[in-house]
C-alpha cells in the first residue's frame, strides 16, 4: 500500500492500557553478553531489531539499519499517522544525515516554504497591528556552505514522515494492520515491517531473548501479539512505553509550562502574512489575548497556534473549535472567512533526560524523545533525536556483523547522555530567552504559574472551583492590561521605556534564538568510541549561552569531520565535486583515513589497511592533495599505496587563493592524519606525524573505535 493510500485509509487511534509487567530478577543492566548471546544467527523466528515508535527518530533508524543490512522491523500503536505539523526545524547536522538517504535532503529543500517566508520571527499586538519588532535567523553565511554542504530547513514533521515512509517503501517495508493480518498474528515478525495499531505492553529478557507482547484490536476485540527480538529500541516519544517497561527515570524539570495546540487553516491568513509580514513565528500580546503563532507553510496556510493552559481550572472542552476560532480573530486582529479548526490538543513542556539509555545488558535502548524531553526553543527535540539514531545505527550494524562486541553499544549512552543534558540546558535557556520579550513588557510569566501553584497547591485549594477560575482569570486580565495602546507607546513614560527595553532584548540577540550553529554543528564526544588527546589539553566545550554562535570547525577527537568541497582525481574526464563528508558511504560500516601525499603517511596508511583487514573492518584512505597539484597523483597514490586499492585521491577545492587549507581547517599540519567513523565523526588524529610503531597506533585507533577495551589495555600496559 502506497504511503498517500495507507494516510487516507487509516485515521482512528486505538489506545490500550499498557500492562506494565514488572522485570524478573536476571533483568538487571550488567556487562554486555557476548556476540553469540546478543544475537540469534540463523533463527528467523527471532527478528535481530524491534523498533518501537514510527515517529522520525524511529524511522530514520529503521532506514539506517536497512541500509547497513541489518534486518529490523516497527511497532506502532496508532492506527494512523498524525497529520498535526509538530516539528518544524531541521538543523545543519540532521539535513546532513539526511543527505545520506537517497537525496532526502535535496527533497526536503525542494519541497519546503522558499526561505525569505520564514527567516524571521516577529512580535506585535496582533497580525494585522504595530509591530514590536522583528528578528531575522539567517545570516549571509548561512546561505554560502562554507561550514556545511547543506541549509537548515523548515518542514512539519508530518510531511518529514510521508518523505520517510516512502523512502522505506522503496526499501520493501511493508504496512501492516489488524484487519490485514488475517491469521499471521502468530506468525514470527519478520523484516522490513511496520506494525500498525499494535502497543508494546510488556517486555521480558532471558539470556538470549527479549520477549515483547504487542497488543492490538481486531475484529472489536483486544488481542495479543508475541514478538521475540535480540533488541529492541524504544523511539516511542515523550511518553514512552518502553522507558516505562524498563524502569528507568527522568532527571531534569517537569511541567514548565502547559500549553494547548491549535492545528488550523487560512488561505486568507496565508496569502495576508505572505504580502505584508511573512515569518516563521509571531508572538503576539494584546489585551484580549496572547499567543504564539507558528506559520507551517504560508502558502497553503498552515497554521498552529500555541496557547497558555491552566487546568485544573482550564479544561480542554474549554477550547473548543469555535472558541478557538474567536481567540485566532483577536490575535489576527480581524475575522477570518475561511478558517477551518483541525485539532486542538494539550501538551506539557519538560525539560528531562533519562538516567540512563541503556538497560538489560544492552538490549533495551532508548532514543530521541524517549531519552530526552526537551522545551521546543530552538528545536532541539527531533533533531537531537535523529543524530541518537546516526549515532545508534553503525554500532547496532557493527554488533549484527561481528565487527564490534555488543559493548561498543555502551558508547551510544557515554557519547549521546551528555550531548542530550548540555541541549536541555541550552534549550532552558533559549526557552527562558523567549520569556523576556514579554517580561519587558510588564508581563511578569512568572506571577501566573505562581499564582497557578498557590491556587492548586496552596490557600486557594480549598476555594471553589468557580472562584478559583475567576481568580485566575482576573490575574490574565490585569497582565493584559499592560499592552493597552494608552500605555504601550513612546509618549507614555512607562511604554516608551518599555518599549526601549525590548528593543535592547532583539538588538543585543537576547530574544529567542532559531539556530545555534556551533552546538549544532560543533558539538563533541568526550569519551566514547574514539581516542582522546593524549595531551589532555582538550576541556568540555565551553557551557551554552542561549544565544547564536558561529561553529568553529575542528578535527579534534569525537567532532564531526569539517566540510570542505574536494575534486575526485581520477584518469576519467570527470572533475565531480563533493563534500569531504561524502567520503563516508552510508550503506556500510566503514572507517576512512585521511591524510596527505607524503611518505611517512603513506606507512600509516599501509598499517590502517593492515590493522582494518586483521579486525575484519572495512577501510578507505583518502589522500588529500592541496589546491593545483594535480600532476603526478596517479603514480603517486597508487605506487605509495600498492597493493592496497580502496584508497581515493582527491583535491582542495577552494573558494579563493587565500581561502584555508584542509590541513588548516582542522588546525592540524599536513604531517598528521585523521580517522573517521561511519558517523562522519572523528575517532583518533593525529596532529603532526605518528611516533613510534604505526601498526600499534593503528590497533589502538580501531580498538577504540570499535569498543575493544581489552585491545587498549593491552597496548598501554606496552607503554
Amino acid at each position: 500500500m502506497g504511503s498517500s493510500r495507507f494516510f487516507k485509509r487509516f485515521s482512528g487511534l486505538y489506545k490500550p492500557n499498557a500492562r506494565i509487567q514488572p522485570y524478573p530478577s536476571a533483568y538487571v543492566p550488567t556487562r554486555a553478553l557476548s556476540h553469540s548471546k546478543l544475537f540469534s544467527n540463523g533463527d528467523n523466528s527471532v527478528l535481530p531489531v524491534l523498533i518501537v515508535g514510527a515517529g522520525p527518530v524511529g524511522l530514520v533508524l529503521s532506514i539506517l539499519l536497512t541500509k547497513l543490512g541489518v534486518k529490523c522491523a516497527v511497532l506502532e500503536k496508532s492506527t494512523s499517522f498524525s497529520r498535526h505539523p509538530q516539528a518544524h526545524f531541521i538543523n545543519n547536522r540532521s539535513m546532513e544525515v539526511f543527505r545520506k538517504l537517497d537525496g532526502l535532503a535535496e527533497e526536503i529543500q525542494r519541497s519546503q516554504p522558499p526561505v525569505d517566508l520564514w527567516r524571521k520571527f516577529i512580535y506585535c499586538t496582533s497580525l494585522s497591528g504595530s509591530i514590536l519588532g522583528s528578528v531575522d535567523h539567517m545570516q549571509p553565511q548561512d546561505f554560502e556552505q562554507v561550514v556545511s554542504p547543506v541549509s537548515v530547513a523548515h518542514f512539519s514533521q508530518y510531511k518529514l514522515n510521508a518523505l520517510l515512509l516512502k523512502q522505506l517503501e522503496n526499501l520493501s517495508f511493508k504496512y501492516c494492520t489488524p484487519e490485514g493480518l488475517k491469521g499471521l498474528d502468530h506468525e514470527p515478525l519478520g523484516a522490513r515491517q511496520i506494525l500498525m495499531g499494535h502497543e508494546c505492553v510488556s517486555i521480558n529478557a532471558s539470556d538470549d531473548i527479549i520477549s515483547v507482547t504487542a497488543s492490538f484490536l481486531k475484529d472489536g476485540k483486544h488481542m495479543e501479539r508475541n514478538i521475540r527480538c535480540n533488541m529492541i529500541v524504544g523511539t516511542d516519544g515523550a511518553g514512552s512505553t518502553v522507558r516505562k517497561l524498563a524502569g528507568i527515570d527522568m532527571r531534569g524539570e517537569k511541567d514548565l509550562q502547559k500549553l494547548v495546540s491549535v492545528h488550523f487553516l487560512s488561505r486568507g491568513l496565508g496569502n495576508y502574512l505572505l504580502s505584508e509580514r511573512p515569518g516563521m513565528l509571531f508572538f503576539i500580546f494584546n489585551t484580549e489575548a496572547i499567543g504564539v503563532l507558528v506559520a507551517h507553510d504560508l502558502k497553503q496556510g498552515e497554521f498552529v497556534l500555541q496557547i497558555p493552559f491552566y487546568p485544573p481550572q482550564q479544561n480542554l472542552e474549554d477550547f473548543s473549535a469555535k472558541t478557538c476560532e474567536r481567540m485566532i480573530f483577536k490575535l489576527v486582529g480581524r475575522e477570518l472567512g475561511d478558517i477551518n479548526v483541525i485539532d486542538i490538543k494539550p501538551w506539557v513542556m519538560h525539560a528531562e533526560v533519562a538516567e540512563k539509555f541503556l538497560s538489560s545488558r544492552n538490549r533495551v535502548i532508548l532514543a530521541g524523545d524517549a531519552a530526552h524531553r526537551f522545551p521546543p526553543a530552538g528545536g532541539f527535540g527531533m533533531n537531537t533525536g535523529i543524530q541518537d539514531s546516526h549515532n545508534l545505527a553503525w554500532k547496532i550494524a557493527s554488533v549484527v556483523k561481528g565487527i564490534a562486541p555488543p559493548s561498543i553499544l555502551n558508547t551510544y549512552e557515554t557519547e549521546r547522555r551528555p550531548i542530550a543534558i548540555f541541549n536541555t540546558t541550552l534549550s532552558i535557556q533559549n526557552f527562558k530567552a523567549a520569556m523576556a520579550v514579554p517580561g519587558a513588557l510588564g508581563l511578569d510569566p512568572t506571577i501566573a504559574n505562581s499564582v497557578h501553584r498557590v491556587i492548586n497547591k496552596g490557600v486557594g485549594s480549598i476555594l471553589p472551583s468557580g472562584l478559583q477560575s475567576a481568580i485566575l482569570d482576573g490575574i490574565f486580565t490585569l497582565g493584559r492590561a499592560q499592552l493597552s495602546e494608552t500605555l504601550l507607546n513612546e509618549n507614555n513614560p512607562l511604554g516608551a521605556l518599555r518599549l526601549a527595553n525590548l528593543r535592547c532584548i532583539f538588538e543585543e540577540g537576547k530574544s529567542l534564538q532559531l539556530q545555534f550553529p556551533a552546538e549544532d554543528l560543533g558539538f563533541r564526544y568526550l569519551e566514547g568510541a574514539l581516542v582522546p588527546d593524549r595531551d589532555g589539553a582538550l576541556g568540555g566545550p565551553d557551557g551554552p549561552t542561549g544565544r547564536r554562535r558561529d561553529y568553529v570547525p575542528t578535527a579534534d577527537p569525537g567532532s564531526r569531520l569539517p566540510h570542505m568541497n574536494v575534486r575526485i582525481l581520477s584518469n576519467s574526464s570527470s572533475k565531480a565535486t563533493i563534500s569531504t563528508l561524502d567520503l563516508l558511504s552510508g550503506d556500510k560500516i566503514e572507517f576512512l583515513l585521511i591524510i596527505a601525499p607524503i611518505e611517512p603517511s603513506y606507512h600509516l596508511a599501509h598499517a590502517a589497511l593492515k590493522v582494518a583487514e586483521e579486525f575484519k573492518v572495512s577501510a578507505r584512505v583518502c589522500v588529500l592533495w592541496p589546491a593545483g597539484s594535480a600532476k603526478g597523483v596517479e603514480v603517486g597514490s597508487k605506487a605509495s599505496l600498492k597493493p592496497w586499492e580502496n584508497y581515493i585521491d582527491v583535491m582542495e577545492v577552494k573558494k579563493s587563493s587565500d581561502a584555508s587549507s584542509w590541513w588548516d581547517i582542522c588546525q592540524m599540519t599536513d604531517k598528521g592524519a585523521i580517522l573517521v567513523r561511519p558517523d562522519e565523526h572523528v575517532a583518533w588524529r593525529l596532529k603532526s606525524g605518528v611516533v613510534g610503531d604505526p601498526m600499534r597506533e593503528m590497533r589502538r585507533a580501531f580498538s577504540a573505535a570499535l569498543g575493544l577495551k581489552s585491545h587498549i589495555k593491552d597496548q598501554e600496559a606496552d607503554h
